[in-house]
Parts: structure tokens; C-alpha cells; sequence
């Protein structure tokens, strides 16, 4: 199904571990375009369902559409969502390129597992190594439980990221009133 919300599971896994160097978003929006060639498909009846889109090399192409076109709307909503900030968020373009290409790659690997029509090395390959490696069932429970997981590690770390760390602050000191002296 397009567009489907069990590929965001790994999603929130990756970024829970990579923090700041991965984006969340621009990981959503290229499982967005991953899906868009199977919807015309749906709609129009025309084509195959998952076609070049699903291919290592079409997700390479995807990937980059994803961070080209993405890091310029997440820095917008980011800056937007902060508008206390006094100066444009800036996002790397190390950062959207991983997610973007993250995003195309697992979408193709998790759809090779259960899509018959997928052929992940094509046109060099027909082969799919991947199918039936897990059940229909098994692959959503390892989405969702993915996506729990890197929910609650990211909603943790951040926890313990804003809490002040006594330890290493600097105990405040009585002002020294300068009496003229040199010292």
C-alpha cells in the first residue's frame, strides 16, 4: 500500500541512534516518493506496481529527489517551528543525503521481502533474495517494534540531554570586588 506508515518504524529507530546527523523528515518524505509510482499504477491501472522506483537504482535517483527537495522545506518548518530563533535553521547537506538515501534503500530491502513483482537489482538482476525472508505479519511486527524502540530511546535521550548536569557545572563564585590591588 502507499505511502504506508510501517517503513517510519526503522525510521525513528535510526534516528534515536543518529540524533542530529539524521533526519526524521526528509527520511518520511522520501518513503512519500518511494510510494508514488505504485500509486499512479493503482490509479491508472497501467504499469507495474512496483516497477523502477523498487530498485537499488531507482531508490539512488529517489533518494536524492528526497534531500534536493527536502532539505529546503525542513529548514523552512524547522525555523518556522522556532520562531524565537533570530537567525534560519541550516541543515547539512551530509545529513539530508543520508536520510534521503537511508529512506530509499530500507524501502526498497523491506518491500523486497514482501512484494513478489520486486526486483531490487534490476535491470541487472531479476533476482530477489530477500522474498519470504519474513512473513507478511513478522515484517510489520518488526516495523512497529522498531519504531517503539526508537521512540523510546530518542524520547530518553533527550531526557537525559536536557537535564543539567550537575557534575560538570561550574559552581557559581561571590563577585570580587577589585580593591585596586594588582595581583
Amino acid at each position: 500500500m502507499p505511502f504506508t506508515p510501517y517503513h517510519m518504524g526503522p525510521g525513528l529507530l535510526v534516528k534515536a541512534i543518529l540524533r542530529g546527523s539524521f533526519s526524521l523528515m526528509v527520511f518520511g518524505w522520501t518513503q512519500v516518493l518511494m510510494d508514488v509510482q505504485p500509486l499512479i499504477v493503482m490509479v491508472t491501472g497501467q504499469g507495474e506496481l512496483h516497477g523502477y522506483t523498487h530498485t537499488y537504482l531507482g531508490a539512488v535517483l529517489i533518494g536524492a529527489a528526497a534531500a534536493v527537495t527536502g532539505k529546503p522545506v525542513f529548514e523552512w518548518s524547522l525555523s518556522a517551528a522556532a520562531p524565537t530563533r533570530r537567525r534560519r535553521v541550516r541543515v547539512t547537506w551530509r545529513v539530508v543525503l543520508l536520510s534521503g538515501f537511508l529512506g530509499s534503500a530500507s524501502h526498497v530491502a523491506l518491500d523486497s521481502i514482501m512484494h513478489s513483482d520486486v526486483r531490487p537489482f534490476a535491470p541487472v538482476s531479476s533476482s530477489n533474495a530477500l522474498l519470504g525472508l519474513l512473513s507478511r505479519s513478522e515484517l510489520h511486527d518488526v516495523l512497529i517494534y522498531s519504531g517503539m524502540v526508537g521512540m523510546v530511546l530518542y524520547l530518553v535521550a533527550s531526557a537525559i540531554a536536557s537535564r543539567p548536569n550537575k557534575r560538570f557545572q561550574q559552581k557559581a563564585r561571590p563577585s570580587q570586588v577589585d580593591s585596586g590591588k594588582k595581583r
